[in-house]
């Protein structure tokens, strides 16, 4: 007797984790960043530590937002897709068989076929298959402004928290270059995390993360050196 194997499928992750690793890795580098620079610059421990603190709370109120604003807008266009296609159901409901049973014939069945398997998804919800088929609208991949925006946010604290801890360990003098070898650490963990979490590549996601991560550190750095004081 052959027993059922449950198939492990990511796309239903898209949404948060694409949200929480954007989150965590922008907490990460910019934090780190930040520190960096103004650590180069021969601030005292306290003014990295301020600046780190006001970094993450003003990342994660950003974070949190621009994802909900970013996210409403995906979703307000699926609602008017929906709302457009349920009054094309409406008012023209042989049409629209006949469009969906097209796509169906597109995708390789046979039209009879194609008729049918139309006229029988159409007879149980009408609307959902059109989303789905028509629209590449489905219940897995919706838009979810609220669950992005708390992913978003909760990750990037988390983020940030990390290059916070390290400041309070590490000396004065060695901020700079432990801050940043310890980010470039968090980074290439976080990157093989979301990969393993989406299905990809480990090994391609933590080298993507640390390669960009340690650009932007070195230009803080620069920068911050540079300057010679607190900006």
């Amino acid at each position: 007797m052959r027993t059922h194997r449950t198939e492990i499928h990511y796309v239903g992750r898209a949404g948060w984790l694409r949200a929480a690793v954007l989150g965590a890795n922008d907490g990460i580098l910019s934090t780190a960043s930040l520190i960096v620079g103004i650590a180069a610059a021969n601030a005292e421990r306290s003014d990295v530590l301020l600046a780190g603190i006001a970094g993450l709370v003003a990342g994660a109120m950003s974070m949190a937002a621009g994802e909900y604003v970013s996210v409403s807008s995906q979703s307000d266009t699926e609602q008017a897709d929906l709302g457009r296609e349920s009054a094309e159901l409406r008012d023209d409901a042989a049409g629209e068989l006949n469009e969906l049973a097209q796509i169906y014939v597109e995708r390789g069945l046979e039209p009879a076929l194609a008729k049918e398997v139309a006229r029988q998804l159409t007879a149980g919800d009408a609307l959902k298959a059109h989303a789905r088929d028509e629209l590449g609208i489905s219940d897995l991949t919706t838009a979810r402004p609220v669950q992005a925006a708390f992913a978003s946010a909760g990750s990037f604290a988390a983020g940030a928290a990390l290059p916070l801890i390290t400041v309070l360990l590490t000396p004065t003098h060695l901020l700079a270059p432990v801050v940043s070898a310890a980010a470039l650490v968090f980074l290439a963990l976080l990157g093989m995390i979301g990969a393993k979490a989406g299905g990809a590549n480990m090994l391609k996601g933590a080298i993507r993360v640390t390669f960009w991560g340690a650009l932007a550190m070195a230009a803080t750095a620069i920068i911050g050196s540079l300057s010679g004081a607190v900006v």
